[in-house]
């Protein structure tokens, strides 16, 4: 009998795809053993089942589309969590007639903890596509910490990443990167909103969003975040790359292309540089590179700013103040098509 069931797991082995074969002997949990990735039904609840009954397990998504009527929760408490990882072409989608205004993939949406050193404390979302269907919001993180989303498509979305406010007194200490959204090009699309502290986010595009990332906390690292604006002309002049609306935070190698504002700030304190702000086409009628809601106080290094000679803008700004004075730097400035600055505000602080 030993002999027979042996041999009947080999030979259902030898009859799964070679990517599922590899997933089973990693130990993990394939979803594909419970539901059809057909994108013809409904399997939120199964996804939810899987997941509340595999502790401290990585689950595992073949190639297919898998349709969610609702959020699928991971547990952020560590004897519970889950790792969720899509293979190439997985696609979690939502369902047309999607109702909810939680995200629809929710990492630590269920059995809030705060604690990084019992195991099982550090878990992901990775590879695959999370496809919104022009109504859904992507992916959140509700609670836990050190979660980690990466090389992740996140597509027609009314906003791609929401990280709330952190377990630790605020500090979520997220790790995001190499993951792209597309927006759903609404005039309330956001690529990511960071409510949580302490996060490092790295090697994003971002496309398809009126705003391209909204920060509201400090400690916070940004490196090679690339927002795109591919919006329409309507409601252009209120469109930001970067809406940073506390200080403290880190900028590095940041690129805001033809957002009609690329960095909107208040009047705290971060640090930008090696950062880029473009426009090369005809949309509005003011681009500004610098916008402050206070006085300006930010350090500025190694800027580029380029205003295309097909612009047909009235004004184009590096800096627009609220409130003059502060002790913010523009270092190493560079200008490109410098004639067609239109303000001076920015020579107080050049240094």
């Amino acid at each position: 009998m030993k002999k027979l069931l042996l041999l009947f797991a080999a030979a259902v082995m030898l009859a799964l795809p070679a990517v599922a074969q590899s997933a089973k002997q990693k130990g993990y949990v394939v979803v594909t053993d419970y539901v059809k990735a057909n994108g013809k039904k409904d399997v939120s609840d199964i996804i939810q089942k899987i997941i509340d009954d595999n502790p401290n397990r990585t689950i595992y998504f073949p190639d297919g589309v898998y349709m969610i009527s609702k959020p699928i929760c991971t547990p952020a408490d560590p004897s519970k969590s889950v790792s969720l990882e899509l293979s190439n072409y997985a696609t979690i989608k939502a369902m047309e007639d999607w109702a909810h205004d939680e995200a629809m993939v929710r990492l630590g949406g269920k059995d809030p903890f705060n604690n990084i050193y019992i195991p099982g404390s550090n878990y992901y979302l990775a590879g695959g596509i999370i496809d919104g269907s022009g109504v859904a919001k992507g992916i959140s993180i509700d609670s836990g910490r050190e979660t980690v989303i990466r090389n992740t498509s996140i597509k027609s979305v009314s906003l791609g990443i929401h990280v709330k406010h952190g377990a630790n007194s605020g500090s979520s200490d997220a790790d995001i990167h190499s993951v792209n959204i597309v927006g759903n090009k609404s005039p309330k699309s956001v690529g990511v909103l960071v409510e949580g502290h302490d996060n490092t986010f790295t090697n994003m595009r971002i496309a398809g969003c009126h705003i391209g990332f909204v920060i509201r906390t400090g400690a916070n690292a940004l490196r090679n975040i690339h927002p795109l604006y591919t919006n329409g002309n309507e409601n252009y002049e209120s469109s930001i790359g970067f809406l940073d609306e506390r200080f403290d935070n880190y900028y590095d190698f940041c690129y805001s292309d033809e957002f009609a504002t690329a960095f909107q700030i208040t009047g705290g304190r971060s640090l930008y540089s090696n950062c880029f702000a473009y426009w090369y086409s005809k949309r509005g009628e003011k681009h500004t590179a610098f916008r402050t809601t206070g006085t300006f106080s930010a350090d500025v290094i190694n800027l580029n700013v380029g205003f295309g000679e097909h612009n047909a803008t009235k004004e184009n700004r590096i800096l627009e103040v609220a409130q003059f004075g502060g002790h913010g730097v523009f270092m190493n400035l560079h200008v490109g098509n410098e004639n067609l600055v239109t303000t001076n505000a920015h020579l107080p602080y050049m240094h």
